[in-house]
């Protein structure tokens, strides 16, 4: 099978919120460790990875040069369209056309314009190889799932209305590297939970209703591991009414030796199957605490196999315990997927 690495563009979408920003990161950050010349392209005003580098606030629509082999550039699709318009209209100045009501009329009126400048500034992207050192490998962090449909079916919507001139040439450029396997490859991010994996579905529902075209791997973020087989859930289960029932008999004791036993005296801890001193209070949230972990694991795990029946190649991404991820942690991310893409 031929590495998603090796096509001229991955998009990247899923629902918000997933993670989806980040994948796209990290699988930017590998290719360029492997020697591709890559470029990130986040669509909007937010520049994320520049900032994960350090860079704040850089020039709107400038490529920002992060280390070697990365760049990274944000398409903003208002500004991509006036450019877009300007070009087509020669001489005329940019804040004219802004001003002019026929720009506003147009912008409004025509079904995705905006996308599919915005697509067309990334079909430019893709153009050429290392010879003439532009980029081998554009990664597109798409918006999110609605949207990025809605960007990707552009070229068919926009192309009812133009059909002849500059614009049609440009619609069927963008049409025919969206369509074509050997240069684009397509990848849903999400997370194990119910509505995310739902909204990877419809990913692959719109690809294939708009495009003709397959998800090459779906990337589930977040996955706990399994931490404990059905037989060590038996035994934790076990725990917290042993210890409640050497508790109780502790008490009787207690007070048949004509005192209560007190407080301080129970939270000393009672012994649960030569297992050591473990107070009631203590077991009882080591259990609920274990119980949570491995129910959440399993549910995970349930809609990991959603995906696998769908016959998708899935890409767990574990878990990353932290305040929050720095440019090592997404880094980690992209070389733990590098052993799967």
């Amino acid at each position: 099978m031929q590495s998603l690495l090796a096509r001229k563009l991955l998009v990247i979408t899923g629902k918000g919120g997933v993670g989806k920003s980040t994948m796209a990161a990290a699988v930017g950050m590998l290719a360029a460790r492997e020697g591709r010349r890559t470029i990130v392209v986040e669509v909007g005003e937010q520049s994320r990875l520049a900032e994960l580098f350090g860079v704040h606030e850089p020039e709107p629509g400038a490529q920002v040069r992060l280390e070697r082999n990365l760049s990274t550039i944000s398409i903003d699709p208002d500004q991509a369209l006036l450019e877009w318009l300007q070009a087509l209209g020669g001489r005329v100045s940019g804040r004219l056309l802004a001003s002019s009501g026929t720009f506003q009329y147009f912008a409004a009126a025509a079904p995705g314009a905006k996308e599919l400048v915005s697509m067309v500034k990334i079909w430019q992207l893709t153009r050429g190889g290392r010879r003439d050192g532009s980029h081998e490998l554009v990664v597109l962090d798409a918006p999110a799932t609605g949207h990025a449909l809605g960007m990707l079916a552009s070229p068919r919507t926009f192309g009812a209305i133009a059909r002849v001139g500059p614009v049609a040439g440009q619609t069927r450029h963008v049409q025919e590297l969206l369509q074509d396997p050997a240069r684009t490859a397509y990848i849903a991010v999400a997370l194990a939970t119910e509505m995310a994996v739902t909204e990877a579905l419809e990913v692959q529902e719109g690809l294939q209703r708009e495009l003709g075209r397959e998800l090459g791997a779906v990337i589930v973020n977040e996955l706990l591991p399994r931490r404990f087989t059905p037989a060590e859930m038996t035994r934790i289960d076990a725990v917290e009414p042993a210890v409640a029932g050497a508790g109780r008999r502790q008490r009787a004791a207690g007070t048949r030796g004509g005192r209560a036993v007190s407080a301080a005296t129970e939270s000393r801890g009672v012994e649960d199957a030569g297992n050591g001193a473990l107070s009631p209070e203590l077991a009882r949230a080591a259990v609920h605490a274990a119980r949570a972990v491995h129910e959440r694991s399993r549910f995970q795990h349930n809609q990991l196999a959603r995906l696998r029946r769908r016959s998708f190649e899935v890409l767990g991404v574990p878990f990353v315990w932290g305040e929050g991820l720095d440019l090592e942690a997404v880094r980690s991310i992209g070389e733990h997927l590098g052993r799967k893409l």
